[in-house]
């Protein structure tokens, strides 16, 4: 059962990612859709929530009003969202354009260099991946750590883990693109990336409509097999290149 109700107050995204947390502590909520424009929220519940409970959920931010829409309920599948009204390719295309940058860009350093070295292209790749990753999540630092903290394990207990974490991204692109200590690099990717990936798993499997917070605040991307696949693709990479320069 989805039902939809105004909440006033909210004037951005970091708005838009605090009532979606606070809504989703509620005991039977399931999923939480908010719409910023319209200044809506609509939320699954496993069964009948009343408005003053959902109301008791945001009462530590005052300036977020929730009341009851004049829409009727709706019984609908939580898989119903704007985004289902795009193709996968428009939804994607964001980040498979930068995976695709990333790609080419590397390919011709190989290219160029007059040999393909398979260790050498990782280093370049996973140097590409973080610093475009980390800018995007550097445009609106509040925004990403926002979104974040919504599934990452981390960052749910700590905020302060999203905003470390952008940082973080950015140090990892610079390390692998000179070439500074790569095994410590290597080990950090594999260590803080095998963490991130249990919130993104979590939340897949639970089917939950979260924004992915991979491009920080810029793209509304939703979390997905495609963020799975991200995530385990730099454990991956690090953990070839770790055994690598261990031998």
């Amino acid at each position: 059962m989805t039902h939809t109700y105004k909440v006033s107050g909210m004037t951005c995204s970091g708005c838009q990612s605090k009532v979606q947390t606070l809504l989703l502590k509620v005991t039977a909520v399931k999923n939480v859709s908010i719409d910023l424009s319209k200044g809506e929220a609509a939320i699954e519940m496993d069964k009948h929530i009343s408005t003053s409970i959902l109301k008791e959920a945001l009462k530590d931010y005052p300036k977020y009003q929730l009341t009851e829409s004049s829409h009727p309920p709706l019984i609908v599948s939580s898989d119903i969202k704007d985004e289902e009204f795009k193709s996968w390719l428009e939804t994607y295309k964001p980040v498979l354009l930068i995976f695709a940058y990333i790609i080419g860009i590397t390919l011709l350093i190989e290219w160029v260099s007059g040999e393909f070295v398979w260790m050498r292209w990782m280093h370049y790749f996973m140097a590409g991946f973080f610093l475009v990753f980390s800018f995007f999540k550097l445009l609106n630092l509040r925004g990403f750590a926002d979104s974040y903290s919504m599934y990452d394990i981390i960052a749910k207990k700590w905020k302060g883990w999203g905003y470390v974490y952008a940082f973080l991204e950015l140090a990892l692109g610079i390390a692998f693109l000179i070439g500074f200590k790569p095994l410590v690099a290597n080990l950090i990717t594999f260590v803080v990336m095998s963490v991130s990936i249990i919130g993104v798993l979590q939340s897949v499997l639970k089917k939950q409509k979260i924004k992915c917070a991979c491009l920080g605040d810029v793209f509304n991307l939703p979390m997905s097999t495609i963020t799975i696949i991200e995530d385990a693709l730099m454990i991956a990479m690090s953990a070839i290149m770790f055994m690598t320069l261990l031998k």
